[in-house]
């Protein structure tokens, strides 16, 4: 289980962006489909990477995965995407929080599986990931 948690007092560099409407949605969904990572605002700032599709985000928690702390039981979220290019924040929202029905759903852990860098046991994820580990959606909020 990796613990990437921004160190004390740090958070990612600021930039611009969009404010509302169509430019945000636009914003929101290229960011996500360019840039693997995100922080999520949790107990503190918490790095983690994720798959866009289907126009939402999806992350896997628990197990051997990312330790995002409580992030099942919320409601909502709040998510900041960083630009592939810089680094710099890229656009900030709020998302609804949702769990993940992985045995309805193999197109989304398919999806993660694709994505997931450097695993241990690529072949077997979605099997390890049924057992240990949660997937959740992030619907990005208006």
């Amino acid at each position: 289980m990796t613990d990437h948690t921004a160190p004390a007092g740090k958070t990612p560099p600021t930039v611009a962006g969009p404010e509302t409407g169509a430019d945000r949605a636009a914003a929101i969904a290229e960011g996500a489909k360019k840039s693997g990572i995100l922080w999520l605002t949790l107990d503190r700032p918490r790095l983690a990477w994720h798959t866009w599709h289907d126009g939402a985000i999806y992350l896997v928690t628990g197990g051997e995965e990312q330790a995002l702390p409580g992030l099942e039981a919320l409601d909502r979220v709040h998510v900041t995407l960083r630009s592939k290019d810089n680094g710099a924040r890229l656009v900030e929202f709020d998302a609804a929080v949702s769990v993940v029905d992985q045995a309805a759903s193999p197109d989304v852990v398919a999806a993660l599986a694709k994505d997931r860098l450097n695993a241990r046991d690529s072949e077997h994820l979605p099997a390890r990931w049924a057992r240990d580990s949660t997937i959740v959606r992030l619907t990005p909020e208006e």
